[in-house]
């Protein structure tokens, strides 16, 4: 599976969608209800009603990507169920795609150093 770079944002999409709906059809649900752009570069998840699937949409520059994930025997940690959007960071994301609890990922605090050696 090809990832989206680090730097990308990415963005959970918290309320259950209908997971009939291919790249327009998810394409039109950021625009219309989420009230973004979906060729932005922004890297969208979305979540069944079952919670054991999800779908990821983003734009790579030449087209919509779509990408599918159905978990056979457990199901995914997802945020509370609400409009809106939820940002994750890369570590985050790639737990929450790993089937991991994403909370419990947490960025290192790392201070610059005060001098060169």
């Amino acid at each position: 599976m090809m990832f989206p770079s680090n730097r990308v944002r990415i963005v959970v999409a918290t309320k259950p969608v209908d997971f009939r709906k291919g790249h327009d059809g998810l394409a039109a649900l950021v625009k219309n209800e989420l009230r973004k752009d979906p060729f932005t570069g922004i890297v969208f998840v979305f979540r069944s009603k079952r919670a054991d699937r999800l779908k990821l949409l983003y734009w790579d520059g030449t087209g919509l990507v779509m990408a599918y994930k159905r978990l056979e025997e457990h199901t995914f940690t997802w945020p509370a169920i609400k409009d809106g959007l939820m940002a994750l960071n890369y570590a985050q994301f790639e737990a929450l795609f790993s089937g991991l609890d994403w909370r419990k990922v947490r960025a290192l605090s790392v201070r610059p150093p005060t001098a060169a050696e």
